[in-house]
């Protein structure tokens, strides 16, 4: 099979198959997700998926009916019927099927959706341009929630602009992009913003802190300001379809470029971990 979906226990092609109008998610976007790569039909940080997501919908007070390690035998049987070894691994929840109300309602069971299809992680050696948008998303940026109006507006000004990504910023603040969280090398320290309210704590941010650690190089999770992002020794942009990716470009002026050493170390290092937990043939740092 070239893609799968599935609902509720039901599978099929993703063009084929289709949910309830009255599914949540159609009238609220009431729900949360996650999303990471498979290689070789090995999911990759697939526990620290699975944890972040039941993180996200306890914060909505919305209960699973499966446990974590259902969700995962799950996941893993579902990638096996996919054609491409190289996937996307996509799964939300949402809180039910129930009449158009805007309060919660009562005894419904929530729906489990999972989409998968083929997908190959992009060189993350290659450069990206970036823009900087305001961030006039709502306060619960840690809630990995549906609510993605604002994240697709700004990605779409940022692809109109031959971008890669829109880098939101909070009153001069830099919070995170539209699907990814940012980072930037300075004077040998790498700085991320911290993992509060106001961005989504990633996998792959949480995979770059610990190389750094590994790699002997200083982190500092503490706020940084648009000015420093613009005068950084190294600009990245981190999600788990695409790692760890540095800018060339932002609004149009050059970026980043100082340290290339250290970038490229922790790019390697990053790549090293991937392939052995995916027992993927290749060596770190392949063009």
């Amino acid at each position: 099979m070239k893609n799968l979906g599935y609902y509720n226990g039901l599978c099929g092609p993703l063009e084929e198959m289709r949910v309830p109008m009255n599914d949540r998610v159609c009238w609220f976007g009431d729900g949360v997700y996650e999303a990471t790569l498979s290689a070789n039909y090995i999911i990759f940080a697939l526990d620290e998926h699975i944890n972040r997501f039941f993180n996200s919908a306890a914060m909505l007070y919305m209960i699973p009916d499966f446990t974590k390690t259902q969700l995962a035998e799950l996941l893993k049987r579902l990638v096996q019927q996919v054609d491409s070894p190289g996937q996307l691994v996509y799964w939300q929840l949402t809180r039910g099927t129930a009449d158009r109300t805007h309060a919660f309602p009562e005894h419904t069971a929530p729906n489990l959706w999972v989409m998968l299809r083929p997908l190959v992680m992009p060189n993350i050696h290659e450069k990206v341009k970036l823009i900087t948008v305001e961030d006039t998303r709502f306060l619960h940026c840690n809630i990995k929630t549906l609510n993605l109006l604002p994240n697709v507006m700004a990605s779409e000004q940022a692809k109109q602009a031959g971008c890669a990504e829109a880098v939101f910023h909070r009153g001069g603040r830099v919070t995170e992009g539209s699907h990814s969280n940012v980072h930037i090398f300075k004077n040998g320290v790498l700085r991320t913003a911290p993992a509060d309210n106001l961005i989504l704590p990633g996998i792959a941010r949480a995979h770059i802190i610990n190389h750094c650690k590994k790699l002997g190089i200083p982190v500092e999770e503490i706020p940084f300001t648009v000015e420093e992002l613009l005068s950084a020794d190294e600009v990245m942009v981190s999600s788990s379809s695409t790692f760890c990716r540095s800018a060339s470009h932002i609004n149009g002026q050059a970026a980043g470029g100082k340290a290339p050493a250290p970038l490229r170390k922790l790019q390697d290092s990053l790549l090293a971990e991937f392939y052995e937990a995916t027992s993927l043939c290749g060596t770190a740092g392949e063009e």
